[in-house]
């Protein structure tokens, strides 16, 4: 469930979305579509929505977004590498003006040492612009981390509207 906060940013974004002629696609594993169901929340939302990728699986990164299976052997797929290479393959699979992604550890489980469950990562791609990614540590349970990974996305698209 999306919170009403997290929704009434969705819309403020999809406005400025709108007012600057961008387009959004959105590519997204511990989230499973949070991004893009908040973004597509509401009505005329499809004239700055173009795509959303749900890549759940290493496969599905691989098949859908062209990330290389090698670089997901090599880093992980909670990683910086490969949420870059989601970011930039959902631009080039949509065409929109910016991308969006984000892979990691909601849990309950699924956590280690290094990649602790609140670990995200998120990447945002523009074409002509280097892609911008990092790692976050989001606190809470699995609900409170997958919300603050789609506020988070919100913040990495701003920025990278400017």
């Amino acid at each position: 469930m999306i919170k009403d906060a997290t929704l009434a940013e969705a819309n403020a974004l999809l406005a400025a979305l709108q007012e600057r002629g961008l387009t959004l696609a959105t590519a997204e594993s511990c989230t499973g579509g949070l991004i893009a169901a908040a973004m597509t929340a509401w009505p005329g939302s499809s004239s700055a929505i173009l795509a959303g990728f749900v890549t759940y699986s290493n496969d599905a990164k691989a098949d859908m977004l062209g990330v290389d299976p090698g670089l997901i052997a090599a880093h992980g797929a909670v990683s910086e590498p490969v949420a870059r290479a989601m970011a930039e393959g959902a631009l080039a699979r949509s065409r929109a003006s910016i991308a969006v992604s984000c892979t990691g550890v909601a849990g309950p489980g699924g956590g280690s040492e290094a990649k602790p469950v609140g670990c995200v990562y998120l990447a945002v791609a523009r074409a002509g612009r280097p892609t911008q990614a990092g790692r976050h540590d989001f606190p809470g349970d699995r609900t409170a981390v997958r919300e603050a990974t789609v506020r988070q996305a919100f913040a990495l698209v701003r920025g990278a509207m400017d």
